[in-house]
């Protein structure tokens, strides 16, 4: 199957570009051909990646076979002592990201040796953006980038008086489509660990080091998520950065000079198009945000929105009779912080977005950057990206200046 894709796009890169000549030549009958093929190419690769998808969803549903995880990670803990790198498949990278629980090898203890201080503790809080748990995932292992087809504007029905119309061409009115990117970016992470965590077992020196690498690799990948990855030309979108192949946006905007009781009502109508406001929604703000909406009281001195704090990082905001569901994503830019004409907020289905996967991540150990610490320094490396892939996928915010 992932041959297929891999071949399937290529085919569809060669009929856009052949395409796009044709069209330059003005040659209106090989367009026409061509977007045949690119309509046929584009119904095969759908039905390629509803494969691979449930495929994917059936081992990832899987029982875990604990003898052979363990076996998996015995090897891959030597490999790393002996070594001091090793690769990490790309199934268990996918495992890896999406779980909260990032120790992916279930059949390991992770006892500490007393007295090492080898654990590391994470701070009170939410830890990382739920954003990562909730996009849509694919694996391109093996491609160098992948074109998403999305429609812009649907194709209109043309209605007259028969006696008007007859004899007359009719208006022709041709859907709009555009195409998301997603291209290969690096994502490198660095992290430490006292030496001492040398004296587990090989299966349990791995799942340490794979557990603390890919805990700073959710991190960063939220960070991209929300804000692409700041390149004047980007190799991975961000929500807030998200363009098309010809260079438009994918998201829309809206303005507010300040936090109100009206803001959630402006973000949630510039949802979706004039049918309709747009389903699973979400809403993704700062913590700074959520506490001046928490704040806000009307001239009785209630409060306006009542949050109600499901988790540590998440839950929902009620407006009268409506309810949102919020997340806490501290890499998205707090509204009081903004300059005007700064993106904020932002509101819509995390599934518009689509993580990308193009190979595995490498794990190395360097004993030399940390060594008066005392301290092992894990690298961790993988090549991902992302993009917005439905036309106004996401609402965002905008802060406008007062006045």
């Amino acid at each position: 199957m992932k041959q297929k894709m891999i071949d399937l796009c290529a085919q569809r890169t060669k009929f856009l570009d052949d395409a796009e000549a044709a069209l330059k030549a003005n040659d209106q009958e090989k367009v026409t051909e061509l977007r045949g093929k690119l309509e046929s190419v584009d119904k095969d690769i759908e039905n390629v990646k509803f494969l691979m998808a449930e495929q994917q969803r059936r081992m990832d549903e899987a029982p875990v076979d604990r003898k052979a995880e363990k076996e998996k990670a015995e090897a891959l803990g030597q490999k790393l002592l002996r070594d001091g790198q090793m690769s990490v498949d790309i199934a268990s990278l996918r495992r890896g990201l999406l779980a909260k629980d990032s120790t992916t090898l279930a059949a390991t203890t992770l006892v500490e040796p007393t007295g090492s201080g080898t654990e590391i503790r994470n701070p009170v809080g939410g830890g990382v953006s739920r954003i990562i748990d909730q996009v849509r995932v694919l694996t391109l292992e093996g491609m160098g980038g992948f074109i998403e087809p999305y429609l812009v504007s649907a194709q209109a029905a043309q209605a007259g008086a028969v006696a008007t119309l007859a004899g007359t061409a009719r208006t022709a009115s041709d859907p709009t489509f555009a195409y998301a990117e997603l291209k290969p970016y690096e994502v490198n992470v660095t992290t430490y660990v006292d030496r001492n965590i040398k004296r587990l077992s090989p299966a349990d020196y791995f799942a340490k080091c794979y557990e603390l690498a890919m805990e700073a690799m959710r991190r960063k990948i939220c960070t991209l998520i929300y804000n692409g990855d700041g390149q004047t030309s980007p190799a991975m979108y961000g929500i807030k950065t998200a363009k098309n192949k010809a260079g438009d946006a994918i998201y829309n905007t809206v303005e507010a000079t300040a936090l109100d009781e009206t803001v959630l009502d402006t973000l949630y109508y510039a949802y979706g198009d004039d049918e309709g406001t747009g389903e699973n929604a979400q809403l993704y703000l700062t913590k700074a945000d959520l506490k001046v909406l928490g704040s806000i009281r009307n001239s009785d001195k209630l409060k306006v929105f009542q949050t109600r704090h499901t988790g540590a990082n998440y839950g929902t905001i009620e407006d009268g009779g409506a309810a949102y569901g919020y997340n806490i994503g501290k890499d998205l830019t707090d509204f009081a912080s903004a300059a005007a004409g700064g993106l904020t907020m932002c509101y819509g289905d995390p599934q518009n977005y689509e993580l990308a996967l193009f190979g595995e991540m490498t794990v190395r150990i360097d004993e030399s950057a940390k060594a008066v610490e005392r301290m092992l320094t894990i690298l961790g490396d993988a090549m991902v990206g992302g993009n917005l892939i439905r036309h106004n996928g996401f609402t965002i915010l905008k802060k406008k200046a007062a006045g």
